[in-house]
């Protein structure tokens, strides 16, 4: 979403044919023996990444015999990738926006002829207002028709109008992210340069990121000698809009939200979710709707899986793509991660006008298009955009709030409401700086976890990469020893990008 925080290009890796026998437990040879049966749990985008780089990448392996299960509580498949109807209208509840290099969602969507949907004028306005609960101390201009020139001209008015007010903080703010970028950009090194890796903290650290993770971005901006101006306005609008927190939050998390605030963000036309159903459909994967796991076992030789229903499962390898934080899945034996919250974001979704006499306006076209908020607890809402704009006084509008938003606030916020739609959800990880990671690996067998990665940045890229990096964990682990390394290139380059 730019909600959920703004996606963006992370940390995306590949097997290392050299390092396909990375340490852990070591099966034997399966080609003679029945196919083994993978258990995944959860069909957003982490799980259906894992079963769908499980199939590429394991085509040389005795692994491509392999039953893929599916398990998913809700009816339909995508996890946090949701959308909601608003008068017919369809838009993004869930994670919602995707950065131009987000390498592996591209793929997706190049591979199954899915849409790209770019922003409208009215989302991609360049009219935004930072409101500090009685005015805007921080108003851009926006363009009052879409014509280029125009635009050009009013794009230069704001830029100037924005380093008259932060200066050369505005410069060091794109070196950080750059800085970052370039980071990130490691993980499209070669094949033979990248090892496979069995913790978020090796991760981390091979690419030059795990520091980030240490420090609040607070505190990495001050070494970066941003202003202060500039981070506790234009930042923390940010952080508050892309991970409902403020500076305060990890490092790398805030990197990542700054990054995703910039050009060229895109969607999935009718809803990011269809790249988790395509995956799906495509990996051969037997799939459980309505289907809640309570209880994962290892049982010697395998794990049973209980559900809500009554049935039961043996697998052979059993993969947790949901955050645990707050599913109640009993484990035996008992795991041990870092306790993790989650942040709730409220998305209410109006159609209907604003009131411009709450922001001390006399029309409503005086209001930005996108209100950013401080960092007070004053304030009752992160952020209100136009979605869409039918006529001068009627529009769909998305809030964001840390509460739910009561009718007496939106009563106050808006002048008409012909529809009103509320949706909560645990969004993303509450960051702390240090940051403490779960293990990929959660026992000494085969119960990995794909959301571990989430206390570095969560976003549907950094979800597929995740992924990515189990089924990698898996096949590494689960591989014969007669399997050559020149099978295993043949059968990890199948899911290169061309243009890496």
């Amino acid at each position: 979403m730019k909600s959920s925080p703004i996606a963006f290009s992370l940390l995306l890796t590949f097997i290392s044919p050299v390092l396909l026998r990375c340490s852990g437990e070591f099966t034997g040879g399966i080609e003679d023996e029945s196919p083994p049966t993978i258990c995944i749990v959860g069909s957003g985008i982490g799980g259906s990444s894992v079963a769908h780089f499980l199939r590429n990448y394991s085509v040389s392996t005795g692994l491509n015999r392999a039953k893929i299960l599916m398990f998913e509580c809700h009816e339909i498949v995508g996890g946090r990738m949701r959308t909601v109807t608003v008068s017919g209208d369809v838009f993004e509840a869930g994670g919602s926006i995707l950065h131009p290099k987000s390498y592996h969602v591209k793929d997706f969507v190049e591979r199954f002829n899915l849409t790209v949907r770019l922003p409208t004028p009215i989302e991609e306005s360049s009219a935004i207002g930072i409101w500090d609960g009685k005015s805007f101390i921080v108003k851009t201009f926006g363009s009052p028709i879409k014509f280029p020139f125009l635009d050009t001209i009013v794009s230069w008015v704001n830029d100037l109008y924005l380093f008259l007010r932060y200066e050369f903080s505005l410069l060091r703010m794109s070196s950080f992210i750059e800085n970052t970028v370039d980071n990130f950009l490691k993980y499209y090194g070669s094949l033979e340069s990248r090892p496979i890796f069995d913790n978020v903290e090796g991760m981390l650290k091979w690419s030059g990121l795990y520091n980030l993770t240490k420090l609040t971005l607070q505190d990495k901006l001050a070494e970066a000698q941003l202003s202060p101006l500039l981070v506790n306005e234009l930042v923390t609008v940010i952080t508050r809009i892309n991970y409902g927190q403020s500076v305060l939050i990890s490092g790398l998390a805030g990197a990542v939200s700054m990054a995703g605030s910039g050009g060229g963000l895109w969607s999935v036309e009718g809803g990011n979710w269809q790249m988790a159903a395509k995956l799906i459909n495509h990996s051969d994967v037997t799939l459980h709707l309505n289907e809640k796991i309570e209880s994962i076992s290892h049982l010697g030789n395998y794990y049973e899986l209980k559900s809500t229903k009554g049935n039961s499962f043996k697998c052979d390898v059993t993969v947790v793509a949901t955050p645990l934080d707050e599913v109640d899945i009993q484990f035996s034996p008992a795991i041990s991660i870092p306790k993790r919250e989650l942040q709730h974001t409220h998305a209410t979704f109006v159609r209907g006008l604003l009131n411009p006499g709450y922001f001390g306006m006399k029309s409503v076209s005086d209001v930005p298009a996108l209100v950013g908020t401080l960092e007070d607890p004053l304030i009752p809402f992160s952020c209100i955009s136009i979605l869409r704009k039918y006529s001068d006084t009627d529009m769909t509008y998305k809030i964001f709030t840390r509460q739910p938003a009561s009718d007496s606030l939106l009563d106050e916020l808006f002048s008409t409401r012909t529809e009103t739609i509320r949706i909560d959800w645990g969004a993303y990880p509450k960051y702390h700086a240090p940051e403490v990671f779960a293990p990929f690996i959660l026992d000494d067998h085969h119960l990995y976890y794909v959301n571990a990665f989430e206390n570095a940045a969560s976003t549907m890229e950094t979800s597929a990469v995740a992924g990515e990096n189990i089924a990698r964990l898996i096949i590494s682990r689960f591989m014969p020893k007669e399997s050559s390394s020149s099978s295993d290139k043949r059968s990890c380059s199948a899911g290169l990008h061309p243009d890496l």
